[in-house]
């Protein structure tokens, strides 16, 4: 047998290999409530599939790089592929991209892309379109929200019409679970060069019909799919239905098949109707307080610290969540994946620390706002009270400030110094430290800098011995814990409602919401 050589493809471990194995078996966690075996039954073709969900705005845009919400996340992934998906188990599976190598270094990468696929207007895919949208993302001036994911591209370059070549600043082993990101469904390339993302056009399993922004959408499938097994309703709708009883309603009267973020007070409401599953899943979605980092008092990390020790976590689970979820340790990496610091002390509600800190601090006492909408999660308004209760213990005055649902992404979130918000979560750790926690993130919202863990993430993300990517990524999970401007208090599971009409095929997905917001093209009715 011929010797192996370093970086020979015939005979050396693929970067795609690698990847699998990086994001894989991350939902070990996973359970499914109230799920009869039916509801995985093999699914039918046809029908019309309404979701009633928060999470939508007036101020959405079709630009799937300003997507931040799952009412606009299910309907990009509804309209759009991906080169990359992750499917049910936390694989990185290949979808408009067939397959994908590296140079040894995770410098370079090559993308074989899918052939005969079609955009919904009938242009072939080809791979000026990844050219073209990736460019768009990370050109200069650009408002999307995976800026600082595509900024550690050098160069893309289209071979030839199926061949893709992605030169990185840095090696990256993850870099194909990236194209994964519901920001970079592919868009058309039109004869000037640019995308076309206000058609809503794209290569997915359902064409736009009508969009009002925060308010409907409608979709008819695509009859020219080139997906097996997937689109299985001829139409879906999204209904933006911010209230939750609204939404509840809505589920147990028949308007609509599916419901997002299920208010856990009047679950076992839902639980007692013959009409209704509840699809429960555990995932990487967590409540969070980001703090900006430059206002006032948020500078002082004594003042950071006095907030994240008067936080009862165990009170939020078993009050706000009501067990459907776990507390939380001041960093994003939930304890199903790989690269979770399970020797990192968790933090608990200690007043006389908070007092303590506080003092550091030089302050006997401090008077403080939070904003807060359920439109950040489910109960996030009552999760300010218990706050409110808690630090009061610890000498901190803290006004719940109730905002507004809508535009609460827009005018609150990362514009207010205080605030309530929720995150999905990142298959891995250099995913959402990219977008959330590294100086100039582009979904970053607390402006908080730290040069050692810009430096840390730069390393972890080139890293390939195993090891050292590990003490990489659990030294950056205790700065955060110790030195960030974000408490991070719970993990949420996520709480599905929808009729007993609504056949979901195979296991779902927990990497996202609504099946890895794959729903609309996963999901069936009977």
């Amino acid at each position: 047998m011929k010797e192996k050589q370093p970086g020979d493809e015939r005979f050396g471990v693929t970067r795609r290999e690698l990847v699998k194995g990086t994001v894989g078996l991350l939902w070990a966690g996973m359970m499914l409530n109230g799920l009869p075996l039916p509801a995985f039954a093999e699914p039918k073709k046809g029908g019309r599939l309404v979701f009633g969900l928060a999470g939508a705005s007036t101020t959405d845009s079709l630009d799937p790089g300003l997507a931040e919400d799952d009412f606009m996340m299910l309907l990009s992934q509804a309209l759009r592929g991906n080169l990359v998906e992750i499917d049910s188990a936390g694989n990185a599976i290949p979808e408009l991209a067939e397959s994908w190598e590296s140079t040894p270094d995770a410098k370079v990468w090559t993308f074989k892309l899918r052939g005969g696929v079609q955009f919904h207007n009938g242009k072939p895919f080809v791979a000026d379109d990844v050219v073209a949208t990736l460019d768009y993302h990370r050109m200069e001036g650009s408002k999307s929200l995976s800026k600082s994911i595509v900024a550690q591209i050098d160069e893309v370059k289209a071979l030839d019409d199926s061949t893709l070549r992605v030169s990185l600043k840095g090696g990256n082993a993850d870099f194909p679970v990236l194209m994964s990101d519901y920001h970079l469904g592919i868009l058309p390339r039109g004869a000037d060069g640019q995308v076309d993302w206000r058609s809503g056009v794209g290569t997915g399993g359902y064409m736009l019909k009508e969009y009002n922004p925060g308010v409907r959408a409608f979709v008819v499938r695509n009859p020219n799919y080139w997906k097996p097994g997937r689109a299985h309703v001829d139409e879906a709708e999204l209904i933006a239905v911010a209230d939750s009883v609204a939404r509840q309603n809505a589920l147990l009267t028949g308007k609509v098949n599916v419901i997002n973020r299920v208010e856990i007070k009047t679950l076992s409401l839902l639980q007692r109707s013959n009409k209704v599953r509840i699809a429960e899943v555990t995932g990487l979605n967590h409540a969070t307080m980001p703090m900006i980092a430059t206002a006032s008092p948020f500078q002082d990390n004594n003042v950071r610290l006095a907030l994240k020790y008067a936080v009862d976590r165990e009170q939020w689970v078993k009050s706000i969540l009501r067990g459907h979820g776990s507390v939380g340790n001041d960093h994003p990496i939930g304890a199903q994946q790989k690269y979770f610091n399970s020797e990192l002390p968790q933090r608990q509600y200690d007043p006389d620390k908070a007092r303590f800190y506080l003092k550091q601090a030089g302050l006997g006492s401090l008077d403080i706002a939070i904003s807060s909408a359920d439109a950040a999660f489910a109960g996030a308004v009552d999760a300010g009270v218990l706050f409110e209760e808690s630090a009061r213990q610890a000498g901190i005055n803290l006004k719940v400030v109730r905002e507004s649902n809508d535009g609460y992404w827009i005018d609150v979130w990362a514009k207010k110094p205080f605030c309530m918000c929720y995150w999905t979560g990142r298959p891995t750790p250099d995913w959402i430290f990219s977008q959330i926690y590294a100086s100039g993130a582009s979904w970053g919202d607390t402006q908080w800098n730290n040069e050692r863990f810009d430096k840390l993430l730069l390393q972890g993300r080139s890293e390939l011995d195993e090891a050292r990517r590990k003490a990489i990524y659990w030294d950056m999970q205790k700065m955060l814990h110790e030195e960030g401007a974000t408490v991070v208090p719970m993990f949420m599971n996520h709480i599905m409602g929808m009729g007993t009409d609504v056949v979901a095929s195979g296991t779902i997905a927990g990497n996202m919401a609504l099946d890895g917001m794959r729903a609309i093209e996963r999901w069936s009715l009977a």
